[in-house]
């Protein structure tokens, strides 16, 4: 795992987390946040997958 895998992990779930206080205690704005914070945090997540697929096939390649 690299750094945007953890990171946008750990953004998505505050993100999960503050959408589902938000919907608490009857706040759409902080819901909208916290919906806001989910997809930033897949998107890096998804970034951090494709920097770690590279440096796997990177790996592979070198070692043929």
């Amino acid at each position: 795992m690299n750094k945007d895998q953890v990171k946008g992990a750990v953004k998505e779930g505050a993100g999960k987390v503050q959408q589902k206080l938000g919907a608490a205690v009857g706040s759409d704005k902080q819901q909208a946040k916290g919906i806001k914070k989910q997809v930033e945090g897949k998107i890096q997540k998804s970034a951090g997958d494709v920097k770690e697929t590279v440096k796997t096939a990177a790996r592979s390649a070198k070692a043929r």
